[in-house]
């Protein structure tokens, strides 16, 4: 009997204190510190506006010219091949100026007062490295943060060290470390790495 009031003790206390850090907005992800709460704005990574590279996709409209418009992917060279005007640089400039970049080549003799839009179809991958089950390359969508691309990579490792990132862009040199949160932006071409925790 005493046996049975000390596990019913026990459980009592348990289920009191989870219920207490569930009111305190505790639980696995702030034990990890992935709360957005814990995020210190002045480290807080954001993705500036993009500016395209070899092995995006995009598609161009000139407007009334049919055999301008098209889907174009840039190359190694950082340049697109169009018909009439030949190599039109893309990479290195944001969509706005790639498209008045087109513009301007037309106006060369070609078409007076051309309209021209863009848009990427396809951006180039990430990688994702280290404590993750799936690393390797995957491919780029809107708004990706971290924490989307552990999850395409299929989680964390039990070694990961889910408090810090380290990512290098694209154009970089080295990776910087960011806290692993929910706040956190990928942007294409970055190689992110999940490092091994300490115990």
């Amino acid at each position: 009997m005493m046996i049975m009031r000390n596990w019913l003790s026990a459980a009592l206390l348990g289920l009191t204190l989870m219920f207490t850090l569930a009111a305190c907005g505790s639980g696995p992800l702030a034990a990890a510190g992935l709360t957005d709460a814990a995020v210190d704005p002045s480290v807080v990574r954001t993705v500036p506006e993009y500016r395209l590279g070899a092995a995006d996709k995009v598609r161009v409209n000139v407007y009334g010219e049919e055999a301008l418009t098209g889907e174009f992917i840039v190359g190694g060279s950082g340049r697109i091949s169009m018909p009439l005007i030949g190599e039109v640089q893309a990479a290195g400039l944001t969509i706005t100026e790639f498209q008045t970049e087109i513009a301007e080549s037309l106006k060369k003799g070609y078409i007076n007062e051309p309209r021209v839009s863009a848009e990427v179809l396809n951006y180039r991958p990430f990688y994702i490295l280290g404590e993750v089950n799936k690393p390797g390359e995957y491919p780029y969508t809107n708004n990706l943060t971290v924490l989307n691309a552990v999850a395409t990579a299929e989680g964390f490792t039990y070694r990961a060290n889910t408090r810090q990132v380290y990512i290098k862009r694209a154009d970089g040199t080295g990776e910087q470390a960011y806290p692993l949160t929910t706040a956190t932006q990928v942007a294409p071409g970055d190689t992110i790495r999940i490092g091994e925790r300490f115990f």
